[in-house]
């Protein structure tokens, strides 16, 4: 609906991110108001349902947002019906520097000590390779997300999560859709956290989901959800049902977009760095990552602040290195740094990602690309 303004080149903002939607959506929720049921109700099901089944999993919560899922998830494995395993204080969970903050925030909260790894520059997600000497007798737990919805080494992770019994979450906010060797983000890991956001593949305004395949942990999922009272309305819910019917269509036209930039970008491999391409990967993109490289004639921000000065969107992955931030740095022994963590500070310094949401249209992307062509020249 919001797309069907005409573009004008150059004076139109191109947003990095937003929503798609039409009448079904707006009706939905119409349909809510007028039934005077405005908490969880039959909307709210329903997507429970739908969503089951589209990701493959058993158990579905709803919640006000992607942070609570986060917050939710993990506090659910504090449960005393988990044993020694239940996450307290003193335990460790391991996270990387590249990272957005409510994955790793609700650990801190709990007084979980993090023990932070660098990300790898072709993927942006965890070095995986670099895990196993981190963990320690005190490990109990890896948190971390698919960075713009790029699968982090699934394989690696969850042979060392049965290898040393730990717990796997995996914070799919951005990667809704996406597959590793044929399935599912979001049924690899004890459980998955999703965002509906706006900037998503699909939205609810706000909200999120927490997902399992352990009816035990769904109980715990509940109990905490209730507790903390993360519930969404049902005017949401009905949102989300629309969406989710249109996520296929959404996904394709950001694969579109994504391999429109690649093959664009892909010219100048003297000035940027691109993602690896992986077969196992089907990839549901949240926005096209690159990197400036070091001895490019012009850096990051003289690039994005061009952009933005000529109506074009960007943004930073995440928070770039989040051990840079006063939040972080000022926590000191309560967390554990693994290594140098340069590649953090090279995606903080010189990585940012551009949007592929299926609302940017094709004459939107060409004029992105004759922008960034003239600054080039």
């Amino acid at each position: 609906m919001n797309t069907k303004h005409t573009f004008m080149p150059g004076k139109t903002y191109i947003p990095v991110s937003g929503k798609v939607f039409n009448e079904e959506e707006i009706n939905n929720a119409i349909k809510v108001a007028r039934d005077g049921w405005w908490t969880e109700g039959e909307f709210s099901k329903l997507f429970e349902k739908d969503f089951k089944k589209y990701l493959g999993v058993k158990f579905v919560s709803l919640v006000n947002s992607g942070s609570s899922a986060n917050l939710v998830a993990l506090y659910s494995l504090t449960s005393s019906i988990f044993g020694n395993r239940a996450l307290k204080a003193g335990d460790e969970f391991i996270t990387t520097s590249v990272a957005f903050p409510t994955t790793v925030n609700p650990g801190v909260m709990l007084g979980m000590k993090p023990i932070f790894i660098d990300a790898e520059l072709n993927t942006l997600n965890i070095d995986a390779e670099k895990i196993e000497k981190a963990i320690t007798k005190k490990t109990k737990l890896i948190m971390i997300a698919h960075t713009l919805g790029r699968p982090f080494d699934l394989n690696i992770i969850t042979q060392l999560c049965k290898k040393y019994n730990l717990w796997l979450i995996e914070d799919c906010c951005d990667a809704l859709g996406s597959k590793y060797d044929g399935k599912m983000l979001g049924s690899f890991g004890d459980i998955a956290t999703y965002s509906f956001y706006p900037a998503h593949q699909i939205t609810m305004g706000e909200g999120g989901a927490i997902v399992t395949n352990n009816s035990l942990i769904h109980r715990s999922i509940r109990q905490f959800r209730d507790g903390f009272n993360l519930k969404l309305t049902d005017f949401q819910a009905a949102i989300g049902v629309a969406q989710l019917k249109k996520l296929p269509g959404f996904i394709e036209k950001r694969k579109a977009n994504y391999k429109s930039l690649y093959t664009f970008f892909k010219q100048y491999p003297q000035y940027f760095s691109l993602m690896e391409e992986n077969k196992l990967n089907d990839i549901s993109y949240f926005g096209f990552p690159l990197i400036v490289k070091s001895d490019a004639p012009f850096t990051r921000n003289e690039l994005t602040e061009y952009l933005e000065k000529n109506k074009i969107g960007t943004r930073n992955i995440f928070s770039g290195n989040l051990l840079r931030h006063p939040a972080y740095s000022q926590l000191k022994n309560k967390i554990k740094i693994v290594g140098a963590h340069k590649n953090a500070d090279i995606v903080m310094n010189s990585a940012f990602w551009l949007g592929v949401w299926s609302g940017i249209t094709q004459d939107m992307m060409e004029y992105v690309k004759e922008t960034i062509i003239k600054f080039i020249d």
